[in-house]
């Protein structure tokens, strides 16, 4: 595919050496000239320098006969300039944007579609926060939840636990112990290493089982593997400042939960009973890596999730894509 990508920074330019990497034909955009040449220097791209929304900088580019235009500047204004310059001017055919600012995102369906600012995809990286973080408060206990098909069908990541009635026991007893439940194991992670499960593999604990099902039946799923916990009702959101006033966008998503003790290193326009910490997240990439990786084999399980495409994900999470190199 022949793609532009707008801003060398560090999202544009993981994005762009994992692409490189896939045989596509990369041009980067920046108005940063020394950024450009030393990933030019590292890797086979083409680079440009000037401001991505102007139609000259994008015809440059190769806007002409560009199969997609991904806008990650740090400018949300920019990239969305870019966006309908791309689809006025040039007919580019995909177009994805990174939005980070609340009152965008607030208003996502109404601004981005083929009607108002043409955006294809919109990458609103402290929203996905968000809304994993409320995955996670649904089931206490889970590792990690993905949703699929507007949220039918869930991926879980759930630590086994001794008391879990399938500890112990080979995967293939599951159906005994759920006649009336579908679900499938995609993978187990035990001791830091991925292991790919069969009917025969029994269930440790301390294993990190990967599966699929239902959304309604995740829970019931979740208790074969570990005592189901009680519902968190003191949680501290460990973020930044950005984080934080996304967060009461979402607010109204959380009904039977109190949190509270607000401390941030910036002032907050909002009043809420919840507390804010700004630090760096302690996320376990290898895992998050390897979940990626399912997500990406499972799909084809799911017709529904078929349109799901990696490039989001580089996108969302660049680091992680590339340690997967």
């Amino acid at each position: 595919m022949k793609i532009i990508i707008l801003g060398a920074g560090q999202v544009g330019g993981t994005l762009a050496e994992n692409l490189v990497g896939e045989n596509n034909d990369i041009t980067l955009v920046d108005t940063n000239g020394d950024r450009l040449r030393s990933l030019q220097d590292k890797f086979d791209l083409r680079v440009v320098q000037g401001h991505g929304s102007h139609p000259r900088v994008l015809r440059e580019a190769g806007a002409d006969d560009a199969d997609m235009l991904v806008a990650v500047t740090s400018s949300d204004e920019t990239n969305m300039v870019a966006c309908q310059v791309a689809y006025s001017l040039f007919n580019t055919p995909n177009r994805i944007a990174r939005i980070r600012a609340p009152d965008y995102v607030r208003d996502a369906e109404k601004l981005f579609n083929s009607e108002a600012v043409p955006i294809d995809h919109l990458i609103a990286p402290e929203q996905l926060v968000i809304d994993n973080i409320h995955r996670l408060i649904e089931y206490p206990g889970a590792l990690q939840v993905v949703n699929f098909a507007e949220g039918k069908v869930s991926l879980a990541v759930v630590k086994a636990y001794y008391g879990g009635p399938l500890v112990g026991n080979a995967l293939s007893t599951m159906r005994e112990h759920m006649p009336h439940i579908d679900t499938r194991v995609a993978a187990i992670f035990r001791h830091d290493r991925p292991i790919r499960p069969q009917g025969s593999t029994i269930v440790e604990a301390g294993d990190e089982v990967f599966f699929i099902a239902a959304s309604q039946h995740i829970r019931a799923v979740m208790s074969e593997l570990q005592r189901l916990e009680k519902p968190y009702k003191r949680i501290m959101l460990v973020a930044g400042a950005i984080l934080a006033r996304v967060w009461p966008i979402s607010w109204k998503k959380i009904t039977a939960l109190s949190l509270s003790n607000v401390i941030s290193s910036e002032p907050l326009s909002w009043r809420k009973s919840c507390s804010i910490l700004s630090s760096s997240t302690g996320m376990h990439r290898t895992r998050s890596c390897w979940l990626k990786s399912i997500l990406t084999r499972w799909t084809c399980l799911l017709p529904s999730l078929t349109t799901t495409k990696p490039i989001l994900c580089r996108l969302c999470w660049p680091s992680e894509w590339a340690r997967k190199k």
